[in-house]
């Protein structure tokens, strides 16, 4: 498994911590269990957003060929592709 970018680790800890601040105020909770509850649900969704960021694509090595009459020997030079 692929380690967290550091734009996964931003989106998915900014996610914790305003979706608990949100829910806490919004449902006026007081009791352990329902802290609890959404505490556990903020990072299951933090973890959630931190893994549906998109990973940066590693670049491609494409191979050039040369037309036929421009060398006569035939040489490959890699190319980084930006697809």
């Amino acid at each position: 498994m692929p380690r967290p970018t550091a734009a996964q680790l931003a989106y998915g800890s900014c996610t914790v911590i305003f979706s608990t601040l949100a829910m806490l105020l919004l449902s006026q909770t007081s009791s352990g269990a329902g802290i609890a509850v959404i505490a556990v649900s903020a990072l299951l969704l933090g973890l959630l957003v931190a893994m549906t960021v998109p990973m940066p694509k590693k670049p491609r090595v494409v191979a050039v060929r040369k037309p036929a009459g421009a060398q006569q020997e035939q040489t490959e030079e890699p190319v980084l592709s930006q697809s």
